[in-house]
């Protein structure tokens, strides 16, 4: 049971208890929405006050919430309180997590560590590593990376996401380790650790150690198995790392499998087989990541960086670096029975040799996102088919990446402790900062916060784009602009080109700091002065020496020009002439204050219809040397008097003027169906389909280009589902998108399926929204019968329910009953026990078939009914696999005839009868006889229901009309099945009808009628033959009374 207290808190004089008496005294109260990917449900809290305090109180019990209780990978809740006043709506957000079901938190992980301990490790500490639960992110792991004086396994568990250091649990599992290899071995440690959905992995400096299954609690203490790899050492361990696409398996289907490769920073040996592996779950067998060559094909002298799968596709993603060429490749390989096949799904993608460090490749948490990072990042949405650069950071190399899935926010964080930051599927990024901790590590909890994890303390921000927060991490954003001279160019009033200047002196190799990249785009140019323009578009060029790159923008606020205090110049006429490669700028009839002044240097001369000009130097008062931004507008034979130029200043020589920064959000984006959440995951039957509707709101100026669609749509594995898309603008210019999806073929898989928002700001909170579809059965998706009789629960409970003619409609069962068979019902054969009792004697079981059938299910090995715990879900079961703790069955009375067997579909989007084109089949479990089925089958359906029957073997019924006589008596327990084809579910539902007050079967009423009758016609019979020879024995029987009597 949760109890939840809500508070209102205020930033007024008036205190939370005033507005929480106003609120309650109008009848408002807030209500409490708990929603995950498949699920959403709304609570209300109480009206009265709690305990006259200024909150609310509202209590949950478990089972509204969720009645499950196996301990299973499950997706964690996301909380959502809002309160309507008025035109004011507060809201607040959490998370809530089921502990009872988590897998992690149902064990020890070995012997708990006291603060004292914990502080001694501090200074042995180099390194952490961090891991979270791929369904409940606020689930995570921490593990200190410790130095040759260090020695052991520590790690720190946490259940609310590092929000409190104290709240973490740490375990010290040394002696585990020790326990599989020995006590022999110094220099423990951490190295790496991955949390799959089932399993805890662990690389330690002395082997690679699995948990067993983390959803089977035996005992109280995590147990660990190494995994061995022939050849490999210490040495060899302390440089390997973990490598895991990070997938949420709640409600795991048949082909979702986590997979976790680990790879060594070694070349491999003529003995061995190579330097990664990988593994499915439960990480028993570790293969080698490449494929085995043929005796044909040469060995592979590239080694692998990484090896991921990529459980959409089915298919094995390689990073690929060759040292003696430096080239770098990903290859993608499909796999069969879990092992890639050696010829490739695509041709290799060859990187460009400046892609020279390559790290690592990376998915995207829930997505088909793949990046590839090292001293760049190249981003692919089709499987590693093909890459774009995202971002090329040359010298500074990307060493890890943090991903949030809630919030698609991702940081690349490089070796020189920059941060960098960008929205999963943007083709843009931004700089948000810096770390300088020497010992650290980030981590995004289930909301998209992000954390720093120390070893002392944690530090939590925010949602980068939601609240700002991460200045408490990462420090005050940086200026995104570079040191060079922009020469501004007009295009219309309200868009210009801005063109980076290149010095002829640059070096070639820092040429790519005097110019605009990926980072640039969607970012905002503002002037120091007044003035700020949206970036639009990068371009790239090479026609011109000093304008290497260039940017469109769109004017937002007009940049302001020079006047003649600051560049006395503009009192003249201009004139413009050729001067080899540039071109010379003459003032014509120049005062002696209206000269050019070595301060006008970097500026840029602007003339409206014309090519403007960037002022490179100066050759004396009346002449200077510029740069044509466009030559083929420059304007010759033509002068120009004052108020018909301008000078802009964009340069650097008088202090840098301008910077760019990120962009406030510009859009807004809305969902329109009952989801609230980010996350969602839907499922979509053989022959159904979804739709889905998203609209993309402008919010600001300079947000959109009219007639362009503002969303990208991008699927995941196009094979699996049939997408149609159609967009189109609102009178509001807001952008609507309709999305329908449909199954196609047989195939069952997952995709997902990306809207991305191209245009949107880095610092808008949703920018990219990947919803889960499933051509699968869903888990909520079952059959039902529906009874023609609603008996309600309390009366089940006692057992009475009686009808207008006062029979009782529930039987209780006796005690280890076994309903009859065909050879009579002294004669059981059903291995079926209902009301099981081990304690108890089991009647009819006097022949030997008897004695030979009969099997306890839930009962078996335990001496009583009480250890049976059966639940009271259990003992109302229809499902024959607890017959053992039915107790309670419907009653009828003899003849059942013509029962309505009524069945309807449940599932997320309701209840729908089953009708055409379901086709079910009907058994009887117990194997009896004695009842007949009678339905009606269309036209349409009967060549359907024939070639069923003739694959199948058993009678086809159309569950439309479908109804049911019963001859015998007693119990009889149905199953009714789907017929395969038409759904991915196998939908199957039982029921039970008791038949009581059965007439005496045959010959049992004639041999009753004869023997009545024979013994009539015999008293007949003698009192006839005693009239007819005078005999009175009446008076007979007087008469001997009376000498009775005088004796």
């Amino acid at each position: 049971m949760r109890k939840i207290h809500c508070f209102f808190h205020s930033k007024t004089k008036r205190s939370s208890q005033e507005f929480l008496s106003v609120f309650t005294s109008g009848g408002l109260a807030p209500s409490l929405e708990i929603i995950n990917s498949t699920y959403t449900g709304i609570f209300h809290f109480n009206l009265t006050l709690y305990s006259d305090q200024a909150n609310w109180l509202i209590i949950i019990p478990r089972e509204n919430i969720t009645k499950n209780t196996e301990v299973a990978a499950i997706e964690e809740w996301l909380v959502r309180i809002n309160l309507q006043h008025g035109l004011n709506i507060y809201t607040t957000e959490g998370t809530l997590l089921d502990t009872v079901r988590e897998p992690i938190l149902q064990w020890k992980l070995g012997s708990q560590l006291t603060k004292a301990n914990l502080i001694k490790l501090y200074p042995h500490v180099v390194g952490l590593k961090a891991t979270k639960c791929p369904c409940a992110n606020d689930v995570a792991l921490l593990g200190f990376i410790l130095n040759s004086a260090g020695n052991g396994v520590y790690i720190g568990l946490s259940f609310s996401g590092f929000w409190k250091y104290d709240d973490t649990v740490w375990y010290n599992l040394t002696d585990m380790i020790y326990s599989q290899v020995g006590e022999g071995h110094m220099e423990l440690s951490v190295v790496d650790m991955v949390l799959t959905n089932h399993f805890f992995v662990i690389l330690t400096s002395l082997g690679l150690f699995i948990s067993h299954d983390l959803r089977s609690a035996y005992s109280p203490l995590l147990k660990f198995s190494r995994a061995d790899f022939c050849g490999f050492e210490r040495r060899d361990y302390v440089k390997g790392k973990l490598w895991y696409n990070e997938r949420c398996f709640a409600n795991t289907e048949l082909h979702e499998v986590d997979y976790v490769t680990v790879t060594f920073e070694r070349n491999r040996t003529l003995s061995e087989e190579s330097s990664c592996f990988y593994s499915p779950a439960p990480f028993f067998d570790w293969l080698p990541c490449l494929p085995p060559l043929s005796k044909q094909t040469k060995s592979i002298a590239s080694t692998v960086i990484t090896f991921l799968v990529d459980q959409e596709h089915s298919t094995g993603v390689y990073l690929l670096h060759n040292n003696q060429v430096k080239t770098t490749v990903v290859s993608v390989h499909h796999l069969k029975q879990n092992k890639p096949k050696l010829k490739p799904k695509f041709p290799p993608f060859m990187f460009p040799s400046s892609f020279s460090s390559p790290v690592g490749i990376v998915f995207h948490p829930r997505s088909h996102f793949l990046y590839a990072y090292g001293n760049q990042v190249w981003l692919s949405i089709d499987g590693g088919n093909t890459f774009e650069l995202l971002a090329d950071f040359h010298d500074d190399v990307i060493k890890s990446t943090y991903h949030s899935f809630y919030t698609s926010d991702i940081i690349f964080l490089s070796q020189s402790g920059k941060a960098h930051f960008t929205k999963a599927g943007l083709e843009t990024y931004s700089d948000i900062g810096s770390i300088t901790d020497n010992i650290f590590t980030l981590y995004y909890d289930h909301m998209g916060f992000i954390h720093k994890l120390t070893p002392e303390k944690f530090v939590a921000g925010g949602p980068h784009a939601a609240l700002g927060n991460s200045q408490l991490i990462f420090g005050q954003a940086p200026d995104m602009g570079f040191r060079t001279a922009l020469a501004p160019q007009y295009i219309t009033t309200n868009e210009m080109i801005f063109y980076a200047y290149v010095p002829p002196s640059e070096p070639q190799e820092t040429i790519y700091t005097k110019t605009f990249n990926n980072i640039h785009s969607g970012k905002v140019i503002q002037s120091r002065n007044t003035g700020k323009a949206y970036i639009r578009e990068i371009l790239q060029s090479h026609k011109s020496a000093e304008f290497l790159s260039a940017v469109i923008a769109e004017v937002i606020e007009p940049f302001g020009i020079q006047d003649v205090t600051q560049s006395p110049c503009l009192s003249s006429t201009l004139s413009i002439a050729p001067e080899q490669d540039s071109f010379k700028l003459t003032l014509q009839q120049p005062s002696v204050v209206s000269l050019f002044q070595a301060s006008d240097i970097e500026k840029t001369v602007v003339i409206p219809g014309y090519s403007s000009f960037l002022i490179i130097s100066i050759v004396d008062d009346q002449n200077a040397l510029a740069k044509a931004t466009m030559p083929r507008l420059v304007p010759t034979d033509m002068t120009f008097v004052k108020d018909s130029w301008f000078l802009y200043d964009f340069g650097q020589k008088n202090g840098q003027t301008w910077e760019i920064h990120a962009k406030p959000c510009n859009y807004w984006f809305q969902q329109h169906d009952d989801s609230l959440s980010l996350s969602v995951l839907k499922y979509i039957d053989l022959g159904k389909s979804y739709a889905l509707q998203v609209k993309v709101m402008p919010h600001g100026k300079g947000t959109q280009i009219i007639g362009l669609p503002l969303v990208k749509i991008i699927v995941g594995n196009p094979t699996v589902l049939q997408v149609k898309v159609e967009g189109s603008f609102d009178d509001a210019d807001n952008y609507l998108m309709k999305i329908s999806v449909a199954s196609q073929y047989m195939l069952q898989g997952t995709t997902s399926l990306a809207f991305i928002i191209g245009e949107a700001s880095t610092d808008c909170f949703v920018t990219t929204f990947v919803p889960i579809l499933k051509s699968s059965c869903s888990y909520l998706k079952s059959m039902h019968h529906n009874p023609s009789k609603v008996i309600p629960l309390e009366d089940w409970l006692s057992g009475v329910h009686k009808d207008s003619q006062g029979f009782n409609m529930i039987k209780t069962l006796p005690i280890n009953y076994r309903p009859p068979s065909n050879m009579g019902i002294a004669i059981p054969l059903t291995d079926n026990f209902y009301h099981a009792d081990p304690s108890k004697p089991i009647p009819r079981n006097l022949f030997l078939k008897s004695k030979k059938s009969g099997k306890f299910k839930q009962c078996a090995n335990v001496s009583t009914r009480e250890e049976c715990n059966c639940t009271l879900d259990q003992k109302f079961s229809h499902a024959v696999a607890f017959s053992d703790c039915r107790e309670k069955v419907p009653r009828f009375k003899f003849p059942v005839t013509h029962y309505p067997v009524s069945l309807a579909i449940h599932s997320e989007d309701g209840r729908a009868p089953v009708k055409t084109p379901y086709l079910v089949t009907v058994t009887e479990v117990n194997e009896r006889e004695n009842w007949e089925l009678k339905h009606t089958v269309p036209e349409n359906v009967k060549k359907l229901k024939n070639h069923l029957e003739s694959i199948l073997k058993v009678p086809v019924y159309n569950p439309s009309g479908l109804n049911l006589s019963i001859r015998g008596s007693e119990l009889f327990h149905f199953r009714v099945s789907v017929v395969p084809g038409v759904t991915f579910c196998e939908l199957v539902e039982e029921f039970e009808i008791y038949v009581d007050e059965v007439p005496l079967p045959f010959p049992g009423h004639t041999l009753i009628a004869i023997a009545t009758a024979v013994v009539l016609g015999g008293m007949i019979f003698i009192v006839f033959m005693l009239q007819i020879r005078n005999i009175h024995p009446w008076d007979k029987c007087k008469t001997f009374l009376k000498r009775s009597k005088m004796n």
